[in-house]
């Protein structure tokens, strides 16, 4: 067990407190908050890859659901047909259905070693800190001379929770109203995890940013404000490339098929 803390501080914890004590030597006027901000847009563009892979194919799995649906109707009876005809279909499109369990994996460490340094606040630990890496004679621990770093505050926390309820809008497509006779318990189910995760999460991390500093709260909007802009640019594009699509007597043509 030691041996595993000893990896995760050397290749998560050291980086990012380093990092951070770093940053806040060099922004003006040495602001915590500042260096918070710049610290999580950093680690936003380290790990962007594997986000931005992840957003793809959502929008492409969202896309291939007809296809997905006519396979379950034709090979119902056959589980293994339909799950082979699945992955046959997810392959031909190159989606990989496992991308956004992956970037949770890579983003749990990060967020649990930041969690850490946050709530330790400035008291940093002289042997955890490299050895061309020095500790700032004056920190500035009030974000823009207002929110103290080290409490709580109820303004970033409320924040956190309205641009966490944006970016799950954004991010989670909206479930279809359910046509009668036509409900399902898998329908209903997915109408109900939509609405949880839109209201239910905002909330749960309001609660979450009060009880710790204000840089957790500041950590958490930064990186919610990076999410809306990344699928926002997404969807610009997406939407760019499907009124790019040429046109035949009126009608667009997609994958090598007419449609209206």
């Amino acid at each position: 067990m030691g041996f595993i803390v000893s990896i995760y501080n050397t290749v998560f914890y050291d980086p990012l407190l380093n990092g951070l004590i770093f940053l806040i030597k060099v922004v003006p006027f040495h602001d915590v908050g500042i260096a918070v901000i710049v610290l999580t847009v950093i680690v936003k563009f380290i790990i962007f890859p594997f986000q931005h892979r992840a957003i793809i194919t959502q929008r492409k799995m969202k896309e291939l659901e007809p296809e997905l649906k006519r396979i379950k109707e034709k090979h119902k009876k056959d589980s293994q047909e339909q799950a082979r005809k699945t992955m046959e279909l997810y392959r031909r499109h190159g989606v990989n259905p496992f991308s956004s369990f992956v970037t949770v994996l890579i983003q749990l460490p990060i967020f649990i070693a930041l969690y850490k340094i946050f709530i330790v606040g400035v008291n940093f630990d002289p042997s955890q800190i490299y050895s061309f890496i020095s500790i700032p004679k004056y920190i500035n621990v009030h974000f823009l001379g207002i929110i103290d770093m080290t409490q709580k505050s109820y303004v970033l926390a409320a924040l956190a929770g309205i641009s966490q309820f944006f970016q799950m809008k954004l991010a989670i497509p909206p479930v279809k109203k359910a046509v009668p006779g036509e409900r399902s318990f898998k329908n209903d189910l997915a109408r109900s995890m939509s609405m949880q995760a839109k209201y239910i999460m905002p909330a749960f991390i309001f609660f979450i940013a009060i009880k710790f500093s204000s840089a957790m709260a500041l950590y958490w909007t930064t990186m919610n404000i990076f999410a809306i802009i990344h699928e926002s640019i997404v969807r610009r594009m997406a939407k760019k490339n499907i009124h790019s699509v040429p046109k035949n007597n009126g009608k667009a043509i997609k994958d090598n098929r007419i449609i209206d």
